[in-house]
Formats: structure tokens, sequence, C-alpha cells
């Protein structure tokens, strides 16, 4: 398989180079977003792709927005991407990595949903008893499902900066209160939706970040990627055990490896060995096959 690591195309502006995604100027208003091989642990770009892992996730984000499209509009564009990309040469490279996306506003803020306890949650509920402000009950361990998902936002962090958990009050603060709850209720229904999708093919969804965006008109839609191994946390059903940290259907073989060498989290990071890299690929492809059955 044919690995892109960076994009460049001809004929169209590049306005953003994320640490995953290349963002293009369509119109003014359409975006074209390839969501490449490249691969960040620790907010950090490792120098080698993961075969195949962009077009994993565009197809699995549009398999969900698809799916989704009932509860709220989102950025998918019934424009072709024949219309945008005209060189068959370069859509060949593409491959199933590119979307043509409407032009949206994007709301400065995280829309994170919890449903089980991990990750900076579990940190947070060990210092205070709460997640972002919300009170849980006592005696919860690690990996918990939690009696009710939760919706947890955080900031939205500059390049090389962590995102910050906030309380729904900052929020209002940021956006106002009919869109703050209209963010919070949609997420909510959406994880409920997935994460009941899902565990009927054998995963979990632990939790997962949505972000949102205004037209012109002001309405709510759901934008960039949506409930893929990069933006959630999935683990396999039948492998989950409270009290431990469950194996998961992403980078984990990657985080595990630069954690056994010592690697400080600092730029450069490593050279991954190919057996960490090809393993990595393939619990990509695995979650795709479970959800979509691709």
């Amino acid at each position: 398989m044919t690995a892109l690591y960076q994009s460049d195309l001809s004929g169209l502006q590049l306005l953003n180079r994320g640490k995953v995604r290349d963002i293009y100027a369509v119109d003014d208003e359409h975006l074209l977003i390839v969501t490449s091989d490249r691969l960040s642990a620790f907010d950090v770009v490792f120098p080698q792709p993961v075969p195949g892992k962009g077009e994993v996730l565009t197809r699995v984000s549009r398999f969900w927005l698809e799916r989704t499209a009932g509860l709220i509009p989102n950025q998918l564009s019934d424009i072709p991407l024949e219309e945008v990309v005209s060189d068959a040469a370069e859509r060949h490279r593409l491959g199933d990595r590119a979307m043509v996306v409407k032009r949206l506003r994007p709301l400065p803020v995280e829309a994170i949903v919890r449903g089980y306890l991990i990750g900076s949650g579990w940190k947070d509920y060990q210092k205070s008893g709460q997640v972002c402000g919300l009170p849980l009950p006592a005696g919860l361990q690690l990996a918990d499902r939690l009696p009710e998902p939760i919706f947890t936002p955080s900031t939205k962090a500059e390049v090389g900066q962590h995102d910050i958990n906030v309380t729904f009050d900052h929020v209002v603060e940021q956006i106002g209160e009919q869109l703050a709850e209209q963010v919070k209720s949609t997420s909510l229904e959406i994880y409920r939706l997935a994460a009941e999708y899902a565990l009927d093919r054998g995963i979990i969804i632990a939790d997962t970040k949505f972000e949102f965006g205004l037209d012109q008109e002001g309405r709510l839609h759901l934008i960039d990627e949506v409930l893929t191994p990069d933006s959630s946390r999935f683990w396999p059903a039948d492998q989950y055990r409270p009290g431990i940290s469950p194996p998961s259907f992403d980078k984990q073989f990657v985080r595990d490896y630069v954690e056994s060498i010592g690697w400080n989290k600092q730029p450069p990071a490593p050279k991954l060995p190919q057996e960490i890299i090809d393993r990595t690929a393939e619990k990509y492809r695995e979650a795709e096959q479970r959800l979509t059955g691709g």
C-alpha cells in the first residue's frame, strides 16, 4: 500500500498543514481536507507515515457524518473530488483521503463526551472526585463505565500546546448559553447513538471528541473528523476489564514503544520499527472493518 506523508496539490492554495491534515481553499464556500498518513503522538509528528491511516480516518468520518445527518447538519459537500482536483494522477495519489467540505466558522471549544473513566478524566477524578466540575460517585476504578455519559469540554489549544479541561460554565461564557446547550445535547445524543451501534460490533467507545462550526445563518454543524480512532478511544469489548487500561484501536503501539525507549516526548520524534508501524496500521483497518464492514 502506498503511503501519503504530505500532499502537494497543483492549482489549489494550501491554507494549513496540521499534524495530520492538509487544508486547501476551493472557493469562498468550500475547502478540501486531505487526511495524510502522518502520525502524531504526544503532540509530535513522527517522520514515518502509517500506510492507509488517512484513508481509514476519512472513510470512517464520512460514515459517521452520513449516519448522523438526521441529527445535525454537517460539513459534507456534494461537490465531487473530480471538480476540485482535475489531475487524475493527483486524485489517484489522494485515494480516499480527501473530502470537499463547506467553509464553516469553527467554535472555540472541543466537545468531549466520556462514557468511561480514563485519561485526563481519571486524573481529575483522582484529585477531586470530579471531571470538569461534574461530581462523580465515590469509589470508581480506572476505566469504569460511568452511570451516564458526561459532557466534559476542553479548550481548543494552539499548535504545540495541550487542551485544558474546562467547565460547562466556561463554554457558556465563550459562546452563549443557548449555543452551549445545543452543543452539549447534540454531543451526548451522537455519542449515545454511536456507542450503542459500536458495542453491537464489539467496540466500546470510551470517549470521543466532536468539533462544531456555524454557517452564515448561525446554524450549528458537525465538522472535522468524527468518531475515528484518532478522535476517540475505541476498546475491544471482549478485552474490557475495569481497573486496567484496555488496549485500543489506535496508535497505542506507538505510545507504548516510545514510552519503553524513554523518549522525552519532545521533537524530534524517534524512528519507529516497521513492526510498530504495521501493527498500528492493522489496528486502524480493524476498527474500520468492525464499524463499517468495509
